[in-house]
C-alpha cells in the first residue's frame, strides 16, 4: 500500500485526496474549554445540554493541490451522507473532471466507509459511474488514522475555534470559513439531507456489483478498486 500511495505522489493522472468525518459538534451557547483572545471572553452555559443543533464535518482534502473542503451535515454520520458529500465536493469542483484516470481516496476504517460496509461500497461503485473513473480506495489500519492528511486540517480547525462559541449554524460555518491550514481558506459546504441508519443491501445486490469491485490479493481489507463501465 505505501509503495501505491508513492506512485501516486508522482503520477499526475491520478487525483488523489484525503477523507474522514470528525467527531460531531453541538451548536449552542456552550462552552468549548479553549481560550479566547479577545479583551472580554465570552459567557458559555455551565451545562451542554443545551445545544440546539448537532453538525456533522466532512472534510475532503485534495493532496494535488491543497485544497480542502468542508461539508457540514445536520443529520447522521452515514455511508449515504459520505457519498453525497462526495458528489457534492465532485459537483463544486469542475477544474477536476478533466486530466485525472484514477481518484485514489485516503480513507480511515470506520464503520461508515469501511471496505466491508455493503451500503458503501453500493455507493461508491454509483460514484465511479456519476464521475466516470476508476477509484482507489487505501484504507489505514485501525490507530493509524492520523496519518491520513485531512486529520492535519481537523486540529487546524479545532485549534482555531476552541476559544469561540458556535452559537448557531450560521456563525460555526461561517468561523470555519475564516480559519486556515497552510495558509489556505477550506472551501465550505451545507447539506440539510436527513439520512437514516440501518439500510440494508443485500448479498444478492453486493454479488451483482462483485464484478467491478476488485480487491488487492494481498491487501484485500485495505485496497479496493472500483471499475468504471461506460455502460453505467
Amino acid at each position: 500500500m505505501r509503495e501505491k500511495h508513492k506512485s501516486a505522489a508522482g503520477n499526475p493522472r491520478i487525483l488523489r485526496i484525503s477523507v474522514d468525518v470528525k467527531a460531531k459538534v453541538k451548536v449552542g451557547n456552550l462552552s468549548r474549554k479553549g481560550y479566547s483572545r479577545t479583551q472580554n471572553a465570552p459567557i458559555a452555559d455551565d451545562h451542554d445540554h443545551k445545544h440546539t443543533a448537532v453538525l456533522v464535518p466532512l472534510g475532503i482534502h485534495v493532496l494535488n493541490t491543497g485544497q480542502s473542503d468542508i461539508i457540514f451535515g445536520n443529520s447522521k454520520e452515514t455511508a449515504e451522507f459520505i457519498v453525497d458529500g462526495l458528489q457534492l465536493w465532485w459537483a463544486e469542483n469542475p477544474q477536476f473532471h478533466e486530466g485525472y484516470d484514477l481518484l485514489m481516496i485516503d480513507l480511515d476504517n470506520g464503520k461508515s466507509v469501511a471496505g466491508n460496509t455493503k451500503l458503501f461500497l453500493k455507493r461508491i461503485v454509483g460514484f465511479a459511474q456519476y464521475i466516470q473513473i476508476p477509484i482507489q480506495l487505501v484504507y489505514y489500519p485501525p490507530y493509524h488514522s492520523k496519518y491520513n492528511t485531512v486529520e492535519r486540517l481537523w486540529a487546524a480547525l479545532e485549534q482555531y475555534w476552541s476559544g469561540l462559541i458556535l452559537d448557531t449554524v450560521e456563525n460555526t460555518i461561517n468561523i470555519a470559513q475564516k480559519m486556515t491550514w497552510k495558509a489556505v481558506h477550506p472551501f465550505i459546504h451545507f447539506m440539510d439531507n436527513v439520512y437514516q441508519t440501518g439500510i440494508k443491501v443485500t448479498n444478492k445486490e453486493i454479488k451483482e456489483l462483485s464484478e467491478v469491485i476488485k480487491r488487492n490479493p494481498e491487501l484485500p481489507k485495505w485496497d479496493i478498486l472500483i471499475q468504471y463501465t461506460s455502460s453505467g
